[in-house]
């Protein structure tokens, strides 16, 4: 199935203006970040306790906040206020994120669910284990080591990258592709950073999801090149890399369009849990058909004329 017939779009010739749209759009991400102090990390990086409870009738968030200004726990008051506060899934049900503190009590979420649980008794359902969803804790050392081993994995699966795709294809194309990887990860967590998002573990996962999908765009791309090159070896490389993208066009509109709706669907109606996953997704999908078609295949392009020059 062909969505387009005999396209004939010029895009070499707008790398220009695609050019100066990704870096606009990494410049104000790398500004966020920088005015930020980095990215805004879960506990799962950070370390902490997560609790996440479910009241009998709607609630703001601003009580809550109020009332762990004072949280008893065996005799000492601790101010949870600053804590992040917000609305999971429904009005009513609340997930609160505490950052791991140097003299933290045991079972610190315990004290913070009974607390809630005594400050709001015309909201709460009567079993105080009807009211507590889940809770989660993470250690210091434990986010330390998570944070290293996420970006591990994704240095990890950039280089592997570029190891096959020089050997599949040739040097400049693994660069051209990993050039394209890094601007999509780049703009995806520079829009995380501009709309104040937490990086999770699940959004680490996205961006190695991203990276594959982006990827299998831009090697379609490529092996088009290749057997363009071969057989259209009297037309200018701009011209065969133009009537490569064309050709691939279809596909490439067809296979984003289905991923899109799908993760789509999943931000719309997937619930709290999966909201960011899916966002980071959509991103995704949408800067990395953008980079397989203007990053990737202008740097490619860019590469061979140095080579000739």
């Amino acid at each position: 199935m062909r969505l387009l017939k005999e396209t004939n779009i010029d895009f070499m010739a707008q790398k220009r203006a695609a050019f100066s749209l990704s870096g606009v759009l990494i410049l104000a991400g790398l500004l966020s970040l920088v005015m930020n102090g980095g990215p805004k990390l879960s506990i799962d990086f950070k370390g902490g306790t997560l609790v996440a409870v479910q009241f009998d009738a709607p609630i703001e968030v601003a009580p809550i906040r109020e009332a762990l200004t004072a949280t008893d726990v065996n005799g000492q008051i601790f101010d949870f206020s600053n804590a992040e506060i917000k609305h999971f899934g429904t009005p009513s049900t609340i997930s609160i994120r505490i950052a791991a503190l140097d003299d933290e009590p045991d079972d610190l979420a315990h004290f913070v669910v009974q607390h809630l649980y005594n400050s709001f008794p015309d909201k709460v359902p009567d079993e105080v284990n009807s009211f507590l969803l889940t809770t989660e804790k993470v250690g210091p050392k434990i986010g330390a080591e998570l944070s290293g081993k996420a970006i591990m994995a994704i240095v990890s699966a950039l280089f592997l990258i570029l190891v096959y795709i020089s050997i599949r294809f040739e040097f400049k194309f693994a660069v051209g592709a990993i050039v394209a990887l890094i601007h999509d990860v780049t703009i995806t967590l520079g829009l995380f950073s501009i709309l104040d998002y937490e990086i999770s573990l699940s959004i680490i996962a996205a961006f190695l999801t991203i990276v594959g999908y982006s990827l299998n765009d831009t090697i379609v791309i490529f092996d088009r090149i290749r057997e363009n090159l071969k057989a259209r070896k009297r037309e200018s490389y701009s011209v065969v890399i133009n009537h490569s993208i064309n050709q691939s066009l279809s596909r490439t509109i067809i296979t984003s369009l289905t991923t899109f709706f799908v993760v789509l669907v999943l931000w719309v109606s997937g619930g709290e849990v999966i909201h960011n996953f899916a966002f980071a997704m959509i991103v995704g999908v949408v800067v990395g058909t953008y980079s397989s078609i203007y990053i990737a295949s202008t740097i490619v392009e860019w590469m061979h004329l140095r080579e000739k020059t």
